[in-house]
């Protein structure tokens, strides 16, 4: 198993040796290129909705995260997503009265600040090593179903950029963004990546005979296609399709930064409706959740105290210029590994897309991501959620599988990851007080010359 390492105590001959690691490809460029998008699915959007209800800084939040795209990328070594912190967008735009962009940076912050105290402290390290795993795969598994949910209902149903859900009125089958082109997606990428496993090709090439050969041959040929890359390529020229008069409204030049001015009614209501409900989530999914999916996924295992100083970090800068509060997810992980992203270089390619975005085109873009096909989007998703709910496949015995399935259902028919983790871990805390070797306990137990009775004695014959 790898483990992370800084470069930062070493000399300058360990720290270029860093860098040139960090910089090579662990997948061909096509499908590091394919997976950098992979997590575009949540990320559009939910950007798109606070850009248009709550007046989100979009070239604040383009070139921010592209920055922390980079910086992750770099610093992790894995396609370590940067997606927005969901608990508060979905109280931003859903509760009325939407919440401010100073309200929205204050929750961002102080969610921030709470992980970076965890981290700095080690308690997260203490959290992750005590929390059982079944608990962590329902957590896992909730996630993944219910993005995979949504992204049918992206497919199935109009977007509602008013409250960031599938509103109820059908997608109709024809059109620039219908069913018919969402199924289209979705038959091309089962194609081209099939079930996502890495080692389709592998088992066909142990097989000898001429149809083996070609049958590793098309695999290969398939596997090489940067499916989501294609179909993500696809929705931007659909969007000027849809809408030509997007050309000239586009402005070139970056938007102005302004720093927020944020008052003591801000920091509290942005605590209270918003920061308070996102911090077990970021907890959990952020850091716990991404840790351990690191390790199933790239066998490499990522330091608690570091995910979760990055997430703090983060956070304390942008969110002072109105970029949109982010931290690191299991589904946006999972998402980029579905579809070739191996290496940090993927997201490192992502985050100099977004400074390029953000830089030449500003807040104008939002008018290029109002037209993108979301049933496209819902495709993307759809596999995100998919790979991270299959995280859950190795629990082995029928005790892991009913905490991890119990965590799972309340955490999604409540609809908040805290309240399954509290009773996955109360159910697996009950399970193994039902098995406690009570045998052992002697305290009151005495032998008849009034010693302690000996645990290790052979047992009496009744």
């Amino acid at each position: 198993m790898e483990t992370t390492t800084t470069p930062l105590l070493s000399g300058d001959g360990d720290r270029s040796g860093w860098l040139r690691r960090r910089l090579r490809l662990k997948n061909p460029l096509s499908s590091e290129l394919s997976g950098a998008v992979g997590d575009l699915g949540t990320f559009i959007p939910i950007v798109l909705t606070l850009t248009l209800v709550s007046n989100l800084d979009l070239s604040a939040t383009l070139i921010f995260t592209g920055f922390y795209n980079i910086a992750t990328g770099l610093l992790f070594d894995i396609p370590m997503p940067v997606q927005p912190m969901k608990s508060i967008a979905a109280v931003a735009v859903s509760e009325s009265p939407h919440l401010t962009p100073s309200q929205i940076a204050a929750a961002g912050a102080l969610t921030a600040a709470t992980l970076l105290l965890l981290g700095a402290t080690g308690a997260m390290s203490l959290l992750y090593n005590l929390i059982p795993l079944p608990v962590v795969r329902g957590v896992q598994l909730s996630q993944g179903l219910q993005f995979a949910f949504t992204a049918i209902k992206y497919v199935r149903f109009n977007y509602d950029t008013a409250t960031m859900k599938p509103s109820s009125s059908p997608r109709s089958w024809l059109g620039l963004d219908g069913l018919i082109l969402a199924l289209a997606a979705l038959l091309f990428i089962i194609l081209a990546t099939g079930s996502g496993n890495d080692r389709d090709v592998e088992e066909v090439g142990e097989s000898s005979g001429d149809e083996s050969q070609s049958r590793r041959r098309r695999l290969r040929l398939l596997s090489s296609i940067p499916s989501a890359l294609i179909v993500f390529l696809i929705g931007l020229v659909l969007c000027f399709i849809r809408d030509p008069s997007i050309f000239k409204d586009l402005k070139f030049g970056p938007s102005k930064f302004k720093i927020l001015k944020i008052t003591w009614d801000d920091w509290k209501i942005g605590f209270v409706r918003a920061a308070i409900p996102q911090i077990p989530l970021s907890v959990l999914n952020s850091v716990i959740a991404v840790c351990k999916l690191s390790n199933d996924l790239f066998d490499k295992e990522l330091s608690a105290t570091r995910v979760s100083v990055s997430v703090g970090v983060m956070n304390l800068i942008g969110c002072w210029f109105g970029a949109m509060p982010v931290c690191h997810g299991a589904g946006g992980l999972a998402g980029q590994y579905r579809f070739g992203a191996r290496s940090g270089l993927s997201v490192v390619f992502l985050g100099v897309g977004k400074l390029v975005v953000g830089l030449v085109f500003g807040n104008s873009f939002v008018r290029i991501l109002s037209q993108f096909p979301i049933g496209i989007l819902g495709v993307l998703l759809l596999f995100a959620g998919i790979e991270l709910a299959m995280a859950s496949k190795d629990m082995n015995t029928k005790e892991e599988s009913f905490i991890m399935l119990v965590c799972a259902a309340v955490s999604m028919t409540g609809s908040s990851a805290a309240l399954g983790f509290g009773c996955g871990v109360v159910l697996y805390l009950l399970l193994k007080l039902r098995t406690l070797d009570c045998s052992s306990v002697t305290l009151f137990s005495r032998s008849n010359d009034g010693s302690p009775a000996d645990s290790e004695a052979a047992p009496r014959v009744v």
